[in-house]
């Protein structure tokens, strides 16, 4: 027999209309909810409210619901910043359907009192797969012959010319977060040689250490991104680190188009400087420099490394864990900032 408490408690979430349920606030759909529709959002803990969908401009819109917004669902489409943050003085937490924050204001926040929630681990996976995907199809030219077959040039050219082994090569990976130990286990598994940069030494892990990006390049075969975009790691990877990386290097990025000076790295792809680049990322998204196209060593994708049917699934689940867990005055899933 139900416990008494629970069937109250039941009863009076059923009585909760839409329009007394707090209101979470969301500027553009992120792609998880274009992709799985918004069904799989829907909770009697919240609603949203789709500034996409009122005739309003969105400061009249904004205005009108100020007082009732609580918590905002954003998106890299969608900056959360302080002059939004201004206009809305109930909100009191931020989820981001993201790993990165970059578009977010987390010094607005902090000083407002707003704490921050992102994917998590969500992506790690898919992530890692990824990026390790990119380095092999770069590394062994897969997509690269794939086209030579295509285009009928290995009955008139003859053989394609060879690949690069993987096993034996040292990568170093720039940000050993969750998605950073994903790929060292995936290329420890491939007999890779792993190093690593990030913001400090994990002391429980054995792979050699470089607090100077510059020297894990001097020290790598390929290096695969996959930092947070901040403005430290704003065009880190500049023409220094591609000269450390030298002409046999390759560069693989799966975490922000701007921690990598893109001009610099055309330059040096079109001159033979560095190898090749596996590259899912991009510094003005959805546009890609022309040069970028035109190679064989460069292998694209746009901006879906870490994006699945299975991990968009795992990433509800997180968002409406998060929202919920808010608005049950509980601890939050995967907070950023928690304040």
């Amino acid at each position: 027999m139900e416990d008494q408490e629970e069937q109250q408690d039941r009863t009076s979430d059923q009585n909760h209309k839409p329009q007394d349920l707090p209101q979470v606030l969301l500027l553009k759909p992120p792609p998880v909810l274009s992709v799985i529709g918004e069904q799989p959002f829907l909770s009697n803990k919240y609603q949203f409210l789709k500034a996409w969908e009122s005739p309003l401009p969105l400061f009249q819109f904004l205005t009108a619901h100020a007082d009732s917004i609580q918590a905002i669902l954003c998106s890299g489409a969608a900056p959360v910043t302080d002059d939004l943050l201004q206009l809305l003085p109930s909100v009191r937490l931020v989820v981001t359907a993201s790993a990165g924050t970059n578009h977010i204001d987390l010094e607005a926040c902090h000083r407002r009192g707003i704490s921050v929630t992102n994917a998590g681990n969500v992506f790690s996976d898919d992530g890692a797969d990824a990026a390790v995907g990119l380095l092999i199809d770069v590394l062994r030219k897969i997509t690269a012959s794939d086209r030579y077959v295509r285009q009928g040039l290995w009955v008139n050219k003859g053989d394609y010319p060879l690949g690069s082994k993987l096993r034996g090569k040292r990568v170093g990976i720039v940000g050993l977060g969750g998605i950073g130990l994903e790929i060292a286990k995936r290329l420890d598994a491939f007999g890779c040689n792993v190093l690593y940069n990030s913001r400090k030494k994990k002391a429980h892990l054995s792979y050699p250490f470089y607090s100077d990006v510059r020297q894990l390049a001097a020290n790598s075969d390929a290096l695969i991104i996959c930092c947070a975009l901040t403005d430290q790691t704003r065009h880190m990877i500049d023409k220094d680190v591609f000269s450390a990386l030298g002409k046999e290097g390759v560069i693989v990025n799966i975490g922000r188009g701007a921690i990598v000076d893109e001009k610099e790295m055309v330059r040096c792809l079109v001159h033979g400087e560095i190898a090749g680049a596996g590259l899912d990322v991009f510094e003005k998204e959805p546009d890609v420099p022309k040069e970028l196209v035109e190679l064989d060593n460069v292998v694209l994708s746009p901006h879906r490394a870490v994006f699945t049917p299975e991990s968009f699934m795992a990433l509800c689940e997180l968002v409406v864990g998060n929202l919920e867990a808010f608005f049950s005055n509980t601890p939050l899933l995967s907070p950023v900032m928690d304040v």
